[in-house]
């Protein structure tokens, strides 16, 4: 009798894992997706070990919607993109690489059609240049980050580890998606005035592709790098997964067990 027993209590613990893994990857695959943050590419406004979740209902889904997709294979037999919103511009957005298979996530700065440069360091939009205002500096320690162990790069070096870090932070202001939507302002940083893509050609956004950027302009790999160079390039609607639209925890340790490097101020912040 005991041996029925203690086979029944295995199969029905075995039953209760396998509809937990399903009830979890339904509610991964349609509503929200976890996302660590690994590296600084979108300072200010994330940081290297900020957790979120990702709203999968705001742009609708594609095949990189369930999770293990890859592109040669995905358990969603989806073609394009199905119950998709609008993306809008300002939009910090996670998408999947379009050669590299990893997630990335950046700001939306150009929609189709759009033109798209930067000059002297200023991103200028279908031929105008944004507004920008002077927000001072963003500091942090000069150390290694995350669980990659990544270090930051300054406006001020050389500095030693465990140095003040700087880089020169101000606010952007894009457009809306049209006219009478409205503007969109967030923090971007500078490291130098001299980098690589302070200064591109005019990219225009094909129809059904859009162009992203990070807000830590001179430390992202982002649309300024064009595809065929090895870089992101445009990134097609159907590479998009979601929105991030709100920081859930935050840790700046290696590991979230680390509780004395939780950042409790960005517990549940939302992101502009």
């Amino acid at each position: 009798m005991a041996t029925k027993k203690q086979d029944g209590g295995i199969v029905e613990t075995i039953k209760t894992i396998v509809w937990a893994l399903i009830i979890a990857g339904v509610f991964r695959t349609l509503f929200f997706q976890p996302f660590w943050i690994p590296s600084g590419s979108m300072k200010d406004t994330l940081l290297v070990g900020d957790f979120l979740f990702v709203n999968k209902m705001a742009y609708g889904y594609s095949r990189y919607s369930c999770p293990f997709s890859s592109p040669a294979f995905s358990p969603c037999p989806i073609e394009g993109r199905i119950l998709g919103g609008e993306p809008k511009r300002g939009d910090v957005v996670v998408f999947r690489h379009p050669t590299k298979n990893v997630d990335f996530i950046k700001r939306l700065i150009g929609l189709p059609g759009d033109r798209i440069q930067v000059i002297n360091g200023v991103l200028q939009i279908n031929g105008t240049a944004v507004k920008l205002e002077n927000a001072g500096s963003f500091s942090e320690i000069k150390e290694p980050q995350g669980s990659q162990g990544l270090t930051p790069r300054c406006a001020n070096d050389p500095v030693g580890l465990g140095g003040n870090c700087l880089k020169g932070r101000q606010i952007e202001t894009l457009p809306g998606n049209s006219p009478s939507d409205p503007p969109v302002t967030h923090d971007v940083l500078n490291i130098s005035d001299n980098w690589v893509v302070d200064n591109t050609p005019v990219f225009t956004v094909p129809e059904g592709e859009y162009f992203f950027m990070g807000d830590n302009r001179d430390d992202s790999e982002d649309s300024r790098f064009p595809a065929a160079a090895g870089g992101l390039g445009f990134v097609p609607v159907e590479y998009l997964v979601g929105r991030a639209d709100r920081i859930m925890f935050s840790s700046a340790g290696k590991s979230l067990f680390y509780f004395w490097t939780w950042r409790p101020d960005r517990f549940f912040k939302a992101i502009d």
